[in-house]
């Protein structure tokens, strides 16, 4: 992946504080694509105005997420079926840091991505702050259901200013289920543009180069790839694409 990283390397830096006072975008409308390292680095090195996120000369930083669901993956199945009430729950840890936050995903307006979340080391002690969230977003109550471990992740990723947008870019993304079997991603790059409703120059920029939004999710793909009886029709062309050509 090192030519992604390394194309990142001649951006000026932002700092942690300019980039959350500027561009948090806890509701936004993401769009992601799955590059190769060479095509992401084409794409990074040419993004207008840029700046990297750097915090004590580091630029990559890694993520480790544990994804709960019900039993019976009620999450799951409503993203495969393309739900406008949709959600996920995970446990986000920032591995350089130790920080850790409980986080809870729901779908806005126009399709647009809404974030909210809470400083927790663990999910069971966030557990009122799920209910709440998931009954606000009209989700529904899940306060009697059960919610347990079904998905881990890890990755390195680094983060990128616009104006007005963000793009991150992951790498060296693996997927472990909790019994601990692991499917890596290799060999390519995840980047996604997080903006309001207008696409970002980033998003342009891919557009140009020939690329095109991917349907790919860390919890919905990663649990799809380990788990063929699940529907897996959304993300079927990740899947046979990026998948299959890296194994």
């Amino acid at each position: 992946m090192t030519a992604s990283l390394t194309a990142l390397g001649a951006l000026p830096p932002v700092s942690l504080e300019e980039l959350v006072g500027t561009a948090a975008l806890l509701t936004r409308v993401d769009r992601k694509y799955v590059l190769t390292p060479a095509d992401a680095a084409a794409v990074l090195g040419r993004l207008p105005d840029a700046r990297v996120l750097t915090i004590g000369g580091r630029r990559t930083f890694g993520y480790d997420s544990l994804y709960v669901d019900t039993p019976d993956l009620a999450g799951y199945h409503l993203a495969a079926r393309g739900r406008r009430r949709r959600f996920k729950v995970r446990r986000r840890t920032y591995t350089d840091t130790g920080d850790s936050w409980v986080e809870v995903k729901t779908r806005g307006p126009r399709g647009s991505t809404v974030k909210e979340r809470v400083a927790a080391d663990d999910l069971a002690g966030a557990r009122g702050f799920v209910d709440d969230v998931l009954r606000s977003s009209g989700v529904g109550d899940l306060t009697d259901r059960e919610l347990v471990p079904v998905l881990g992740t890890r990755y390195s990723r680094s983060t990128l200013l616009l104006a007005g947008a963000r793009v991150t870019v992951d790498t060296d993304l693996v997927w472990r289920t909790p019994s601990g079997g692991l499917l890596p991603l290799t060999d390519r790059v995840v980047v996604e543009t997080k903006s309001g409703s207008a696409p970002s120059a980033a998003d342009r920029l891919l557009w140009r180069s020939g690329h095109r939004p991917a349907r790919i999710s860390k919890y919905g793909t990663g649990l799809a790839a380990l788990h063929p009886d699940l529907p897996r029709n959304r993300w079927h062309a990740t899947l046979t694409r990026h998948l299959q050509e890296t194994s």
